[in-house]
């Protein structure tokens, strides 16, 4: 008795390990780039008397497959250019350290893909055929971030293109789909959030420096240096609440969105845990950070347009 209660112990253990590697493959930390996008964008329809609970789940999903599938293809193609090693950190490691086949990173991906297909074939037979064209190109760019003869994130426009296409495009999206129209005030509404995804991904390359300099990419952290990227990063994260600011002033956000200068706390915690480091893994709760910041701007963003819909 006493030793089959040790085999169901060791069973636990070592689902419970399987799940986590699958788990650190989908680099979840990540995944805010996805979900606040659609919220933030579903929230701006919804203030205006507009949701489909549907369509709503259905682009959240596909969202967060793509995010999870760009993520895999970030980690297979990093490993088969020799870029990761089991020393490396910061990655979702389940190729180089937990021995996952890349063939199976490459096809989960894929499988994503393929899910995140089908529901676009739904939102678009609801809203648009124009919508299906838009998210292929997503899906394209999520594919060439790290495949292709010139990966998107091995130059300085990484940060530029993830921002614009998993901020003002997906928020347009999600917008869209649900008011069936899409106007320049939810345009102007969406560059806060794309600077702190563009935020994230500069987070991550100024970890990232000097084994992404050794391997010939040229990130923007590279080109800027490590002191003059941690500043433009703080740069980037003043001039996101200043137009968030403004966006209030000009009755775009309404005055509840004061609440995301909470965000501003977190945003100023990303910088100081950044100064003074050098070492990767010295580097990683700043990283962490970044992504935390943008959490809280987008969900209490998306909470302040809620309580403005019933609350003026």
């Amino acid at each position: 008795m006493h030793s089959s209660n040790k085999v169901t112990v060791k069973q636990a253990l070592n689902e419970r390990d399987g799940l986590q590697i699958w788990w650190r493959l989908l680099r979840p930390h990540t995944l805010t780039a996805s979900f606040v996008p659609v919220f933030v964008g579903s929230m701006l329809a919804f203030h205006e008397g507009h949701m489909n609970l549907l369509l709503f789940l259905a682009m959240l999903i596909a969202s967060m497959l793509i995010q999870a599938a760009t993520n895999m293809f970030n980690e297979y193609y990093d490993f088969v250019k020799g870029l990761d090693n089991e020393g490396s950190v910061g990655i979702g490691g389940t190729i180089v350290r937990d021995g996952i086949k890349p063939k199976t990173v490459l096809n989960l991906a894929l499988t994503f893909f393929g899910i995140a297909m089908l529901l676009g074939l739904y939102i678009s037979a609801t809203s648009s055929w124009w919508i299906a064209v838009i998210g292929l190109i997503c899906m394209l760019f999520g594919y060439l971030y790290t495949g292709g003869p010139l990966p998107i994130a091995y130059t300085p426009l990484g940060e530029l293109s993830s921002g614009f296409l998993m901020g003002t495009v997906i928020i347009g999206i999600s917008y869209y789909i649900q008011t069936k129209t899409i106007t320049a005030e939810v345009l102007f509404a969406s560059i806060p959030i794309a600077i702190f995804i563009g935020a994230i991904l500069l987070s991550n390359n100024i970890r990232d420096l000097e084994n992404d300099k050794e391997n010939g990419r040229k990130t923007l952290a590279i080109l800027l240096g490590r002191k003059n990227a941690i500043g433009f990063l703080g740069l980037m994260f003043i001039i996101a609440f200043v137009i968030t600011a403004w966006l209030i002033i000009e009755n775009i956000f309404p005055i509840w969105s004061l609440i995301t200068f909470i965000g501003a706390i977190k945003a100023v915690d990303v910088i100081l845990k950044f100064k003074g480091k050098t070492q990767p893994l010295e580097m990683m709760p700043a990283m962490a950070a970044t992504g935390k910041t943008n959490s809280i701007y987008g969900i209490l963003l998306g909470i302040s347009l809620f309580i403005s819909t019933f609350v003026n």
